[in-house]
C-alpha cells in the first residue's frame, strides 16, 4: 500500500502545481507507474485522441501470420461454475471473467503497436502493447466523465444492433455496469448523471467487424480536484467494467477463480496534461511473456449468461484492430 500512497502524493503535488504527467496502473494496484510527460520514447509510447508520444519510423510492417490457442472451453466452464456459484449465492451478481490467449504473429509488440486503429494505443518497451477502444475518465474542465463499454456482436450479423439492444442478459449487464460506475463517480463528484446510454461504436479488426455498446456517466469535480488528482483516480479503481459488482467481493472472486495474473491487462491508463485528463481501460491487451505472446480476454457473467456464448465472446475478443 506504501507504494499506492507514495504515488498518489505525487499525483496530487505534480496537480496541484499543474504539471503534467503519465500513468499506468495495474488490475490490483500493486504496480502503479508515473512516468514524466517527455518520458523516453525508447520505454513508453502512445497515442490518444488528443495526445501522442511515439517514436516516427519507416517500416511497413504486415500481417502474415496470426493464430490463436484459446483455453479449451472445459476449462473455461471450470472457471465459469465458480463464478456462477457464487452468483446464485449473492456473493456478485456481475464478474468479468478473463483468461488468457497464447498467440503466434509474425509480428512484434512495436510493430502491432504501429499498425493497430484504436482511440488509445499504449507500449510498454518489451511488456505490452493494448489498443483499447474503452476510455476510462476524461476530466474536461473540471467536469468528470467515464465510458462503461458493455456488449459487443458481430457487426454483420442480421439486425446486430437490434438483437443486442433486445438481449435480457446483455441489458442486464450493461445497467449493472452504468450503475456501479454511476455510484464510484459519486463518491468523487456531484450532480453525477447518464449522458447517453446504450450508444454503438463500430470496431474493425484483422477478422470482423464489430458492434461494441456504451453509455457515458458525467459528474462535476470540485474546484480543486487538481490538487486530488491522485485521490480522485485511485477511488475510482479498479475500473467497474472489468471487474464487477459489488466491487471488493467481486475482485476476491475473480482472483480465486482465475488463477491466473491479469497483471497490467484491465488496469488502466492515462495523461494528465496540468489541467485536464484522459485515460482508458487496459483490455484489447497482448502481453510478452518470456518470448511468448499472451493476448487477454474476458466478458461479463451473470446470472443470465450462458457459458458457451461466453466462451465465444472471449474468443470474438482476441483480434488486432488493423482491419
Amino acid at each position: 500500500m506504501n507504494k499506492i500512497e507514495n504515488i498518489k502524493r505525487e499525483m496530487n503535488r505534480l496537480g496541484s502545481k499543474g504539471e503534467p504527467f503519465v500513468f499506468l496502473v495495474d488490475f490490483l494496484m500493486e504496480n502503479p507507474m508515473l512516468f514524466p510527460i517527455d518520458c523516453p520514447k525508447e520505454e513508453l509510447q502512445w497515442e490518444i485522441p488528443k495526445s501522442s508520444h511515439v517514436q516516427v519510423t519507416t517500416t511497413n510492417p504486415q500481417l502474415k501470420h496470426w493464430k490463436t490457442f484459446p483455453v479449451s472451453f472445459s476449462k473455461y466452464k471450470k472457471g465459469f461454475d465458480v463464478v456462477e456459484r457464487h452468483i446464485y449465492n449473492g456473493d456478485t451478481y456481475l464478474l468479468n471473467y478473463t483468461q488468457p490467449t497464447p498467440v503466434e504473429t509474425n509480428l512484434s509488440l512495436d510493430e502491432i503497436f504501429k499498425m493497430s486503429n484504436a482511440p488509445y494505443k499504449i507500449l510498454l518497451k518489451n511488456r505490452f502493447v493494448c489498443f483499447s477502444p474503452e476510455t476510462f475518465v476524461k476530466i474536461e474542465n473540471g467536469q468528470i466523465s467515464s465510458f462503461p463499454m458493455k456488449g459487443t456482436i458481430d457487426a454483420d450479423d442480421a439486425n446486430a444492433k437490434e438483437l443486442i439492444l433486445a438481449d435480457s442478459k446483455e441489458l442486464a449487464e450493461h445497467n449493472t455496469i452504468v450503475d456501479l460506475i454511476r455510484n464510484d463517480l459519486s463518491i468523487v463528484a456531484e450532480n453525477v448523471e447518464v449522458k447517453k446510454f446504450r450508444y454503438f461504436d463500430r470496431i474493425h479488426t484483422n477478422n470482423k467487424d464489430l458492434w461494441q455498446v456504451s453509455s457515458q456517466i458525467t459528474g462535476d469535480l470540485p474546484k480543486n480536484y487538481q490538487q486530488k488528482i491522485g485521490d480522485i483516480l485511485f477511488a475510482l479503481l479498479p475500473a467497474g467494467s472489468i471487474s464487477g459488482a459489488p466491487k471488493k467481493k467481486t475482485i476476491e472472486i475473480i482472483r480465486e477463480t482465475e488463477n491466473y495474473n491479469r497483471g497490467f491487462y484491465t488496469g488502466v491508463f492515462g495523461v494528465f496534461d496540468g489541467k485536464n485528463m484522459d485515460s482508458c481501460v487496459l483490455i484489447r491487451f497482448i502481453e510478452n511473456q518470456n518470448g511468448q505472446l499472451v493476448y487477454k480476454s474476458g466478458g461479463g457473467i451473470t446470472f443470465l449468461s450462458q457459458a458457451e456464448s461466453e466462451y465465444e465472446e472471449i474468443k470474438e475478443k482476441v483480434y488486432v484492430p488493423i482491419g
